[in-house]
């Protein structure tokens, strides 16, 4: 049996010149063998990642991961995927730092989800995906979940494979029950009065302050979840907002399960009919977390407050 192509390490660096040296060799051994590379990382690692490259940065896409990956829900669809099929028959290569520190308690888990959910987006595909990792300021729990989530590991010593890889405890061990809103809105669903849900979370949108495209996301991001509760989800389901920490959050909950955990992560041929409802999901939400079980399933979305 032929070896998988696609390779994910994590590279755990510590201060700038580690950074800049890793990520450096990295591309420009890309470069050289004539593959599409991309850097997707946060504006302020860009920022000292483009002078090191000089002329070299003309030619790699960069992309802000801070902005294109604040929900890591929409990394694999939106900016992974998206570059790799763009030059479908060649190997790509692409560092991609999902997980950086500031990163709020409420995003981490989407972000390690994410991580082991590479793994299975790209079996059997043409790629080279470099995962940084801040050993210096990043809890130590963080790195050592990246070394679950990441076959090999690179450090200043080398390169190691990861004893303790195992991608699929960690997306298990993520989904969990969220913790319970204080005195959110409410209103129970089915097909008789989808629109009130729709209306009741554009009016919270609009007290929060959302107005034009915002608040029609919100709109939207209500309408696909509704649907989604009417179609898979029992035929009825739970709307629930309120506002926490700077965001507006929105839930919905139903009686279906969600099997597929790259579900909302594939990126749609519009050709084809099917249900894009996730997608659109995360495409639009700054945050999508969701806990699913057999007998339920509960999708919170956040939209930050500006």
């Amino acid at each position: 049996m032929l070896a998988d192509p696609f390779a994910h390490p994590a590279l755990f660096y510590r201060g700038d010149r580690e950074y800049v040296s890793a990520i450096t060799s990295f591309v420009r051994e890309g470069l050289a063998r004539m593959e599409p590379v991309a850097v997707a990382v946060p504006a302020e690692r860009l920022a000292v990642l483009v002078p090191a490259l000089a002329a070299d940065a003309e030619r790699v896409m960069l992309v802000d991961m801070a902005d294109a990956g604040r929900n890591p829900g929409r990394i694999i669809p939106a900016v992974l995927t998206d570059f790799a099929d763009r030059h479908d028959g060649e190997r790509v290569r692409i560092v991609g730092e999902p997980i950086w520190p500031g990163r709020s308690p409420e995003e981490y888990p989407a972000c390690a989800q994410h991580e082991a959910l590479i793994n299975y987006a790209f079996v059997g595909r043409q790629a080279t995906i470099l995962c940084p990792y801040d050993a210096e300021r990043l809890a130590p729990d963080v790195l050592s979940e990246a070394e679950r989530t990441h076959p090999v590991v690179r450090d200043t010593g080398g390169e190691r494979h990861s004893d303790s890889y195992a991608p699929e405890l960690v997306i298990t061990w993520h989904n969990r029950p969220f913790p319970e809103p204080i005195e959110p809105i409410s209103l129970r669903f089915d097909s008789t009065n989808l629109g009130a849900a729709r209306a009741l979370a554009a009016s919270q949108a609009a007290l929060a302050g959302f107005t034009g495209t915002r608040l029609d996301d919100v709109r939207l991001v209500i309408a696909e979840l509704g649907a989604n509760s009417l179609d898979h989800g029992g035929g009825s389901g739970l709307v629930r907002i309120w506002t926490d920490n700077g965001h507006l959050v929105c839930e919905v909950s139903d009686a279906g399960h969600i099997t597929d955990p790259l579900a909302g992560r594939r990126p749609v041929d519009p050709r084809m009919a099917g249900s894009r409802g996730l997608l659109i999901v995360n495409l639009l939400s700054d945050l999508v977390r969701v806990h699913t079980w057999a007998g339920g399933t509960v999708v919170r979305t956040y939209f930050a407050v500006t």
